[in-house]
């Protein structure tokens, strides 16, 4: 059994090394931001039901202002042997949690919940989120973790950062320590409102007909 310490260190350790690019990871964990948390295999139902209790109380609590916060869920057991497989799963996941919620609880009225919309964003409590996938098997070094794990970053605090002014500038570093790191671009980025976000959630670099497995109910 992996202990929450041993965890919640490696994913530490896992943000500060030169070779993870996001500038705002780093910044979460700098400030302490971050829950870690671990669960039953990715896509389970049993992941699902400790992960929805445990989202739905970080909803509740939103950055204060010149803070970033991130929810961090780890599934150590029963790994995803490839990028697809992993993929697949991630979508499984966001999908039960979906599912998992009540009909009464609306989507984040701020963005779209069509997965083809260059405004959707996956919504859980009223609140949008960023979903990052990581496990072993990525092709993108930064996305490369020991085990596979979603990281929930609220939409909203990227919304702050560009009212303050320091999106573009933090976009652009990031972007050229991913060079640096990479050697390359994920050709799946995209600024929110040109493309579906959905494209970058796994981390692959999904084909052009690619269809989100989403459904919303």
């Amino acid at each position: 059994m992996i202990g929450h310490l041993e965890i919640e260190r490696e994913f530490e350790r896992f943000v500060n090394d030169a070779s993870f690019s996001c500038l705002a990871g780093k910044g979460v964990v700098h400030q302490q931001g971050h829950e870690v948390r671990a669960y039953a295999p990715l896509g389970t139902r049993a992941a699902t039901i400790a992960l929805a209790s445990d989202l739905a109380a970080f909803s509740e609590f939103p950055a204060s202002a010149g803070t970033l916060r991130a929810f961090v869920a780890v599934f150590p057991e029963r790994v995803p042997r490839s990028e697809l497989a992993f993929e697949r799963r991630l979508w499984a996941q966001l999908e039960r949690l979906h599912a998992h919620e009540r009909a009464s609880v609306p989507w984040d009225p701020s963005v779209s919940n069509d997965v083809d919309d260059p405004m959707f964003a996956f919504s859980f409590a009223e609140c949008a989120y960023f979903v990052v996938g990581l496990h072993a098997h990525a092709s993108r070094i930064s996305r490369r973790f020991r085990w596979p794990a979603l990281v929930f970053n609220p939409h909203s605090q990227f919304g702050r950062l560009r009212g303050e002014g320091r999106f573009a500038r933090m976009q652009q570093a990031i972007r050229e320590r991913e060079m640096a790191v990479q050697g390359s671009l994920n050709p799946n980025l995209a600024d929110f409102g040109e493309r579906s976000e959905a494209r970058q959630y796994s981390g692959r670099e999904v084909e052009q007909d690619w269809k989100c497995p989403f459904h919303r109910t």
